[in-house]
């Protein structure tokens, strides 16, 4: 493997941009490394003149709970820095309570000296429809913000996760940007979420489905008002299973017949395909039934505690 010759360690956000716009094509960004240093080694990726190392930035690897000035009512947003670790989110007991179906996406990364380097930013920006932490922050519906460098000055904006992801391992960011932060609502009263995943160790554990909801429930508890739900790989990008999520807002009450119906609207929605390395389609579309009928059930019981 072709090694980098410079590597940098900037402490903010516009020096990164600025070394990343300095030596363009050939510098890249690198956190824990654990998705790109392998490319490298492989051949699948040409390894760049230089690396740019993120995770010495300002805030790049906190968790934190944060008012929401544009409301005005006490609501507060949970902001992760792109830096923070699978392992920091795994083990970060606010995260265990606002936001459980990451702390489970996060917790099944790799093995343990993975996910203690591997960071959540690079998860996202990998653009894997299947990653676990994705499949986990796009159930809370997060945010992602996006720092844009542009005649000298760096910009931040925050939007919807899925406005980042091109296809199977393509980004729509430029080389003048890059992620620094992911930021979510916390489940409240009445509401809760949960994670599963169907995996085939070989070496590491790769995931064959994952599958994550968060709901809302009614002042009665029978009934969800509001609902996401999230499956990987079941498309070229990270998929929401909008039909589903429609199917079990509309229904009168939660019960296995509803289920039973929101897994017909997830599986005809999915788009499935078969992998040799993994599982074949036909496969796939039976675990999403078998992921949904463990995943809601969960996620409605922590609704009601």
């Amino acid at each position: 493997m072709t090694r980098w010759k410079e590597y940098f360690t900037p402490a903010t956000v516009d020096e990164a941009l600025t070394l990343l716009g300095q030596y363009n094509e050939g510098a890249r960004i690198i956190a824990g490394g654990t998705d790109l240093i392998l490319e490298m080694e492989s051949g699948h990726t040409i390894a760049p003149e230089v690396l740019v190392d993120v995770t010495h930035i300002g805030g790049f690897n906190e968790i934190r709970a944060v008012d929401d000035t544009e409301r005005n009512d006490g609501s507060q947003w949970i902001v992760i820095g792109a830096g923070v670790t699978h392992y920091q989110v795994e083990r970060n007991s606010i995260l265990g309570q606002v936001g459980a179906c990451l702390t489970e996406s996060c917790r099944v990364v790799g093995g343990p000296q993975v996910r203690n380097v591997a960071t959540l930013g690079g998860n996202v920006a990998h653009a894997l429809p299947a990653a676990d932490g994705t499949i986990g922050l796009l159930t809370l519906d997060a945010q992602v913000e996006v720092c844009t460098l542009a005649e000298g000055h760096v910009t931040r904006a925050w939007q919807p996760l899925l406005s980042i992801f091109a296809g199977p391992g393509k980004n729509n960011l430029t080389r003048g940007q890059m992620l620094s932060a992911f930021r979510f609502r916390p489940t409240s009263v009445g509401e809760g979420s949960a994670f599963e995943r169907i995996m085939r160790p070989q070496g590491v554990a790769l995931p064959i489905l994952g599958l994550a909801a968060r709901v809302h429930l009614d002042d009665s508890g029978e009934r969800v008002v509001k609902a996401v739900i999230a499956i990987g790989p079941a498309g070229p990008i990270p998929f929401r299973a909008t039909e589903a999520e429609d199917v079990l807002t509309s229904a009168d009450q939660f019960n296995d017949a509803v289920i039973a119906d929101v897994i017909a609207a997830a599986q005809g929605q999915a788009r499935l395909r078969t992998s040799k390395h993994r599982a074949s389609q036909d496969y796939r579309h039976e675990m999403i039934a078998v992921l949904l009928r463990r995943v809601l059930p969960k996620a409605v019981e922590r609704a009601r505690d």
